[in-house]
């Protein structure tokens, strides 16, 4: 029967839904032997009024100005029941229609502060997945019995191709299939038949361990973030916490290997790498990888990391400095596989993340060499302490770089490259600082709030550097880097080289809230130009082989980003246009390309990934999947010879071979930048350009 009258429908739909839930529980715990009830998980009475505070700060606060209306409640309710059941393994499909009866009531009963749908759709979660863990279990044991991995069967992992099972029967074989997934990663990963069953006890038996220590504050903090995620996911609430745990949250870094985390659902990820961190320097992690174990020392057991909170997993990884941690990854160039890596611990150096130079000689047919300068800068620091304490010899990055700019200056370099590649940000008062050492004056970067718009200016008129500059740039440039490159862009100043920046172009500040804190974004950051750096990034005017997946890395790749927008264009003074010497200098890179042994070998590398991963699904056919294991890395050993052959150095025998005079993928594309700052001095000479 439809209840048409509101007051009643209001009066009795935490009834219903109860009701509803408990008939679920029933069936749910009545169809097996091994399932028994477990305590219903009730909010407590102080969560409603925080959460109220939560929906009012984010309808005042937040830059989007958006409100809790029936629109985003659906979005809440999509966006809570995907983090709690990203492959659709659990919930069936009466258990979303049921929940999206009542998907227009949640902003109604938030306001207000009741929990409780929220609540009994995670207690419903917590039944499922408790039935899910221990049937799995039940089939451990029995595995070698049950599960036959000579049938043409496979598993969905395209999201988008998932569909919702009709009932809760229907579920069995998608369990059954995560498991048979799971041995033959084992399996291909070398492990004996003792280990993987010892393996998979442990696995399960942590999950379900992990599962039954959920609390209610587990349980409001996971659905207020679902709320909070629904406006964009940087804004984020935090309970009351120890201060270590928070600031482990707030900066996502860890130290000891010099990675940035962050959930995304089951899994932990990585984002970013710190620059030159112990991570970044093995060169064995990369951002888009997922961490799903860790492992302390050399030979020590790793553990189950699938499902575990991002504090945990950092607490995991961290330690003592000069010990070594395992991490047992799935690698975003290969998502139907799992390898192992191990990184030593270590303090990043804050001496390492400095400005440094070097210069190189680039001889030329039938004219003299060039000298070329370059300039890498890690990120953008400044020694925040001595500068407000009115110290004059503080620590920045555009003192560094001036410092570098003249001993660069003294050697007579024909041009400059600044690599901001990795560059994840830093302050903004550098990134404006830096971009007036190329600049005679004007505006740098526009900061728009919901209520104005100010803006940074370069109010020196001197310039430090006039000649030819390229800023080299790819996706893990983000935030100040991208203000920094967005600005010499707009002004003509160089050419921007590289792949599409991370596309960071928003502003977070911290909110006080009760015991807890509100990390809320209230700013966005616009170029001169009035274009956003959010989401889109800049883009290059030359632009290289793209190395890491856009759909795994990067703003556009956060599920509710804020949008790339424009505002209006501020006054400013640009240099002459550069257009015609972009159109040459891509011809001639372009030309170049065809023949280059290192751009060859980067092409087909990033070709055998894109193949791999446009897989819909995986084969559970045993046989299969190490057919496809050897395929791949034929063709990995493949293109890696023919590049050693194209530059005449020995074959190798196996991929994984050390020293294999292979160069990485930076210095193969850094070697190609200084080929295009040479066609940059050549070009520009003849017209006459000045900066």
């Amino acid at each position: 029967m439809t209840i048409k009258l509101n007051k009643l429908y209001r009066l009795n739909i935490s009834i219903l839904i109860k009701y509803f839930l408990s008939i679920l529980f029933i069936t749910s715990f009545t169809s097996a032997p091994w399932a028994e009830t477990h305590d219903i998980i009730t909010p407590k009475p102080e969560y409603s009024s925080q959460c109220v505070n939560i929906i009012q700060s984010l309808e005042r606060n937040h830059y989007s100005e958006k409100t809790l209306d029936n629109e985003m409640s659906s979005i809440i309710l999509n966006r809570y029941i995907k983090q709690l059941d990203p492959m659709k393994q659990l919930f069936t499909l009466s258990d979303i229609n049921q929940f999206k009866q009542h998907q227009f009531r949640f902003d109604n009963e938030l306001k207000k502060g009741n929990l409780d749908m929220a609540f009994e759709i995670f207690n419903l979660f917590i039944a499922r997945s408790r039935e899910k863990l221990e049937y799995i279990l039940s089939l451990v044991e029995t595995r070698e019995k049950k599960i036959d991995f000579t049938q043409d069967e496979s598993i969905i992992i395209d999201e988008a191709l998932l569909l919702w099972m009709p009932d809760k029967q229907s579920l069995y074989p998608l369990w059954k299939s995560e498991l048979k997934n799971h041995i033959i990663s084992l399996i291909l990963d070398n492990q004996d038949n003792a280990s993987i069953s010892d393996t998979l006890k442990k696995t399960y038996s942590n999950r379900l361990k992990h599962l039954l220590q959920t609390n209610a504050g587990d349980v409001f903090q996971i659905f207020m973030n679902s709320v909070t995620s629904s406006f964009d996911p940087h804004t984020q609430y935090f309970p009351p916490t120890a201060s270590e745990d928070f600031d482990i949250h707030m900066s996502l870094s860890l130290e000891g290997i010099g990675a940035v985390l962050q959930n995304e659902y089951e899994f932990t990820k990585v984002v970013r790498l710190i620059p030159k961190g112990p991570a970044d320097k093995s060169n064995l992690l990369m951002p888009g990888d997922k961490i799903i174990g860790v492992g302390q020392g050399e030979t020590g057991e790793i553990k189950d990391a699938v499902g575990q909170r991002i504090d945990t997993v950092v607490k995991m990884i961290r330690g003592p400095q000069n010990t070594f941690v395992r991490l047992k990854i799935i690698p975003a160039e290969k998502n139907d596989s799992t390898k192992t890596i191990q990184i030593k611990r270590e303090k990043v150096k804050l001496e390492e993340q400095a400005a440094r130079k070097d210069v190189i000689t680039l001889p030329q047919p039938n004219n003299p060499p060039l000298k070329i300068g370059i300039i890498e800068i890690p990120t953008f620091y400044l020694d925040f302490n001595a500068y407000n304490k009115g110290d004059q010899d503080y620590k920045s990055t555009t003192k560094d770089v001036q410092k570098l700019l003249f001993e660069l200056k003294k050697e007579n370099i024909d041009g400059l490259i600044l690599d901001i590649r990795d560059n994840g940000g830093g302050s903004l008062k550098e990134a404006n600082e830096l971009t007036g050492l190329f600049l005679k004056s004007g505006p740098t970067v526009q900061i728009k709030t919901k209520n104005r718009i100010s803006r940074l200016y370069d109010e020196d008129p001197s310039i430090e550097y006039s000649g030819p500059l390229i800023v080299l740039i790819n996706r893990m440039s983000a935030s100040a880097s991208e203000i920094f490159a967005g600005a010499i862009k707009d002004y003509h100043r160089g050419i921007i080289v590289g792949a599409r920046s991370f596309g960071k172009g928003t502003v977070q500040e911290l909110q006080p809230l009760g015991d807890g804190k509100l990390k809320i974004t209230s700013a966005k950051f616009y170029r001169v130009s009035g274009e956003s750096t959010q989401n889109l990034g800049v883009v290059p005017d030359l632009q290289y082989p793209q190395l890491y997946k856009i759909e795994d890395t990067g703003e556009s790749s956060l599920d509710g980003a804020l949008p790339w927008d424009q505002t209006l264009k501020t006054a400013y003074s640009s240099y002459l246009p550069l257009d015609d010497i972009y159109k040459k200098i891509s011809e001639l890179y372009e030309e170049r390309s065809l023949k280059d042994p290192g751009l060859n070998y980067l092409k087909k590398r990033i070709e055998i990934g894109s193949k791999l991963n446009s897989k819909a699904a995986l084969s559970l056919n045993l046989e299969a999947r190490k057919l496809r294991k050897k395929q791949y890395e034929k063709a990995e050993l493949d293109i890696k010879n023919e590049y050693l052959k194209a530059i005449g150095k020995k074959p190798i025998e196996k991929t994984n071979q050390k020293d294999t005079g292979i160069e990485d993928a930076k210095t193969i594309l850094m070697y190609q930048t200084h080929l295009v700052m040479a066609d940059f001095i050549n070009l520009s000479k003849p017209l006459g350009f000045s900066w």
